[in-house]
């Protein structure tokens, strides 16, 4: 149908559904000529990843759209039965069952993959018509034995995954599939970035080659059924191996998510939560159900008596004044979520910034944020210049304080807040009732026990301290285990943590602001300073330099100085400046950062760097710490 488009000289617009916005706003701008230029085509691909526009598309965007414009949808699930019966939409919808190929076309598909004869009857025997069984079939046809298969099913298409991939040619390979099977979306700076020390180009290569995946303008996806089937099979085969790469692409992201401009924030935020759908801990939290999509928006003017009667229903009177307080206080931290298929206005969350010290006027008016005051004052108290984050209201009356779509984005937007927040001390979540969210946060957060009263509720707050574990650590420790973990280093400090903060402090050593807001700044390293934004600069560049005091280190210390010391640009430019390769730049950088980490772990640990001696001595307890 694409190739009738172009050949008749129409607009064409192609949209991939698993990576649409949940807002319809985006989806209308990038849609937008099929409202304005007439004859437009628009393909809307695996529609099913975003079917909860459906009601909006009928309702509100499709009546709008020029004249001879024609719309497509491709899904695996049908469109709702009111579109089909309706009168206004008979003459108009088309729905089309693509059925299985016939035996002609399955043979086709055989022939035309080279398939040996003696192979297809075999194949089409086991396929059924089913195109992506012939395709993976047709594929791997040269590995298999000749024993018959008989109709598809979940079992024999992980045979069959098995034997497409066959042979692996290298470990690399290997955590290449690792990474393609976990990820949303695969492109070749990630594969880069979780596996440095690896021909990405050539890795990248490979899987774009392989039969299951599909290149998108994100990247390398895998058929979904594929992906579903090639994760279970690694995970049985190396569980330890796939989620230490599991854990490499969430510090990955969150290094995206630091970086990222303002309107990257929530794709990437998308894309660590979607590492984590299958684990327990994260399934009692949230939904995974698209259904009643919402969208959330900052609160505006005209939203205040909606989100004020909202809290007025759900909270009561008492409830509904401190939201009007927080209005007034912190208007920023209020967001209003509408659905996407009617536009109604259906909840609101605030997420409050509370810097140190506290305001006497918040802790006489607000109960709940006197109690989180007063806990981190007996636990950990909060030094001036730090604050703390709290998800003080969720109100969607029509699910309230249950796992909903609402209560996911909240949270995914308050773990994204705290990844990219400077001098967060504690982050918050409240919740009405507390025992069962006490059972849904084991393992995610802690539960500070306190339980302050507003008018006939009480409610129970939620806490982690990001300064005792880093978020870094809170997703491994998520990852792998049950419980938040205690800090198991100076200061608080993991080797991975400190490694991370090391290249933060790097990164922005020549920003004076945003380097005195760095995590370094809390290392044991930096606690006899007396200016410990200068001096840690200071130090940092000097600890850079000893680097060339090994004949190791000089290519290491000029790769450092230029990358991130030096006016260049971009990493390109630095490795012109010292002309050489971009790949050898890249590998000499790398061990200037293991160097450099290595350097200042030793003056963490022992307030001093260790001899070569001393280094050789201790090196094997040290891999241990």
């Amino acid at each position: 149908m694409a190739e009738q488009a172009r050949r008749a000289d129409r607009i064409l617009l192609e949209l991939d559904g698993r990576f649409a916005s949940r807002d319809p706003s985006e989806f209308e701008r990038a849609a937008g000529a099929l409202l304005d230029v007439p004859g437009t085509v628009l393909f809307v691909d695996s529609f099913e990843h975003c079917q909860w526009l459906e009601n909006w598309l009928w309702q509100r965007f499709l009546p709008r759209a020029a004249d001879h414009t024609v719309v497509v949808l491709a899904s695996r699930t049908a469109p709702r039965p009111q579109w089909t019966s309706d009168p206004a939409w008979s003459e108009v919808l088309y729905v089309r069952e693509l059925e299985p190929f016939s035996e002609e076309q399955a043979r086709t598909v055989l022939r035309s993959a080279g398939v040996p004869s003696s192979l297809r009857e075999q194949l089409l025997r086991f396929a059924s018509g089913n195109p992506l069984a012939l395709s993976l079939a047709a594929a791997g046809a040269a590995s298999w034995s000749g024993e018959e298969f008989w109709a598809p099913s979940a079992d024999v298409l992980r045979t069959l995954l098995a034997g497409l991939v066959g042979e692996v040619p290298t470990a690399a390979h290997r955590r290449a599939l690792e990474v393609v099977a976990q990820a949303h979306s695969t492109s070749e700076e990630l594969l880069t970035a979780v596996m440095p020390d690896e021909d990405s180009h050539q890795l990248f290569d490979w899987l774009r080659d392989l039969p299951f995946i599909e290149s998108t303008s994100r990247g390398l996806h895998p058929h979904d059924a594929a992906r579903e089937t090639l994760a279970a099979d690694l995970r049985w085969r190396a569980p330890t191996a796939f989620t230490t790469m599991r854990q490499r692409l969430a510090e990955e992201y969150l290094r995206l998510l630091r970086e990222a401009p303002e309107e990257r924030v929530w794709a990437v935020t998308d894309e660590i939560f979607y590492l984590f759908r299958d684990l327990a801990s994260f399934a009692r939290l949230r939904t995974g159900s698209r259904e009643n999509e919402v969208h959330e928006r900052p609160l505006q003017p005209e939203d205040i008596d909606t989100v004020l009667r909202m809290a007025e229903e759900t909270e009561g009177t008492d409830s509904a004044d401190l939201v009007r307080y927080w209005i007034r206080r912190q208007p920023q931290a209020f967001n209003v979520f509408r659905c996407v298929a009617t536009g109604r206005r259906v909840a609101f969350t605030t997420r409050l910034t509370l810097p140190a010290p506290p305001d006497p006027e918040d802790l006489a008016v607000d109960p709940v944020v006197a109690a989180a005051w007063a806990y981190t004052e007996a636990t950990a108290p909060v030094s001036p210049g730090e604050h703390i984050g709290m998800t003080r209201f969720s109100v969607y009356p029509e699910h309230y304080q249950v796992p909903s779509r609402v209560i996911d984005l909240s949270n995914s937007r308050a773990q994204a807040e705290a990844a990219r927040a400077r001098r967060r001390a504690h982050g918050f979540v409240v919740y009405r009732d507390a025992d069962a969210w006490a059972q849904r946060f084991q393992g995610v957060m802690h539960d500070s026990g306190a339980r302050p009263r507003v008018g006939d509720h009480t409610y129970g707050l939620f806490t982690n301290d990001w300064r005792q574990v880093p978020v870094e650590s809170w997703l491994r420790h998520v990852i792998t285990a049950t419980d938040v973990p205690a800090p198991s280093g100076p200061s608080g400090f993991t080797r991975a943590v400190f490694d991370r903060a090391v290249r933060e402090a790097l990164t922005h050593w020549r920003d004076r602001d945003a380097f005195a807001a760095c995590a370094l700044i809390r290392a044991r390293l930096a606690a006899d300073l007396t200016e410990p934004g200068e001096e840690l600069r200071i130090l940092l560049r000097q600890a850079v330099d000893a680097l060339a005091h090994d004949p190791r280190g000089v290519r290491a210390r000029d790769a450092l100085t230029a990358g991130y010391f030096s006016t260049a640009p971009t990493q390109q430019a630095s490795a012109r400046r010292l002309g050489l390769p971009y790949g050898t730049y890249r590998r000499h950088l790398r061990q200037g950062l293991d160097l450099l980490s290595q350097a200042l772990w030793d003056r963490e640990l022992y307030g001093r760097p260790l001899t070569a001696g001393e280094r050789a001595s201790e090196g094997p307890r040290k891999s241990g710490t």
